[in-house]
């Protein structure tokens, strides 16, 4: 385990301030404001907390605000229903007195049912593809001096592209991509834990799959990139610290916002978790070309 895992565990571990009350910690990872997937990734520790013998099967959330990197974060967790099989709560995370974000999370007891799923696509494994960790090291001679302190940070989740793209010279590609990850070392037997990190790691690369088509890069000074909304629906258990597969695509882009669906699938070929998200993705030479019209 490398120590940026060992850090991800220390903050999803909150602070229990009182019943439904929680508190997190942020860390930086070189961006403007918190990283989205730490947000989703707390809050739903947060209401899994306030659940018992049962697993989250979907959650929607909305990134209100951006979050402060220098502060703690408050998570207010609403018990909405508590019913035989399912559970549901809100959860609003608060910075300053303000919201910066509202999740809402349904949780179900494991049950029997019917089965049938989307196939795998077909990729490489992960043993013929290089770390994404190497690829910044090529990459590193193109990136911003005043960038690189951040894009040189070690990462709690490995990642393997099967076809990379450098950031810093980005080329028009397919709304498309798949991109192996797993976390840096072993986690332990803990069910919520690693949906949570299964949460915190899918905010990363959805954005940039929206981004493809347009030889866009949210590493350049004219481009305002955010999480809007994210959806996640857990359909099957999962080792996050086991090589998964994500599968992402962008059918739509427009109105400075841009659409992404994936799917996560482990290594026997299993549909662990769908997902959504919308992005901002606002180019501000366009912005501006536009108001001068």
């Amino acid at each position: 385990m490398n120590a940026a895992l060992k850090d991800l565990i220390e903050v999803l571990e909150l602070e229990n301030l009182e019943q439904h009350l929680f508190r997190g910690q942020s860390r930086n990872l070189g961006g403007r404001s918190v990283f989205g997937g730490q947000v989703l990734g707390q809050a739903l520790v947060a209401a899994s907390r306030t659940v018992e013998h049962s697993l989250a099967h979907s959650v929607h959330a909305y990134f209100v605000r951006p979050g402060d990197m220098e502060a703690p974060i408050v998570y207010d967790v609403e018990r909405i229903r508590d019913g035989r099989s399912f559970a549901v709560r809100r959860v609003h995370a608060i910075q300053h007195g303000r919201p910066i974000f509202s999740m809402m999370a349904s949780f179900q007891q494991p049950e029997p049912g019917y089965e049938h799923q989307d196939s795998m696509p077909d990729v490489p494994p992960p043993e013929e593809l290089v770390l994404e960790s190497e690829l910044r090291t090529r990459w590193l001679e193109d990136c911003p001096a005043p960038l690189k302190p951040g894009y040189q940070q070690e990462l709690a989740i490995e990642f393997k592209p099967v076809t990379p793209r450098n950031p810093f010279r980005p080329e028009s590609m397919p709304p498309q991509q798949h991109i192996w990850f797993r976390a840096a070392g072993p986690l332990p037997d803990d069910p919520c834990l690693h949906q949570s990190v299964l949460a915190y790691a899918s905010d990363f690369n959805f954005l940039g799959t929206a981004m493809r088509p347009h030889a866009m890069s949210w590493f350049e000074r004219h481009v305002v990139a955010a999480t809007l909304d994210h959806v996640i629906w857990f359909h099957r258990p999962a080792r996050l610290d086991d090589w998964l597969l994500y599968s992402m695509h962008s059918p739509s882009a427009q109105g400075a916002r841009g659409l992404t669906q994936g799917q996560i699938y482990n290594r026997d070929g299993e549909l662990v978790a769908s997902l959504a998200q919308e992005s901002l993705m606002r180019d501000t030479h366009l912005a501006a070309q536009q108001q001068d019209d």
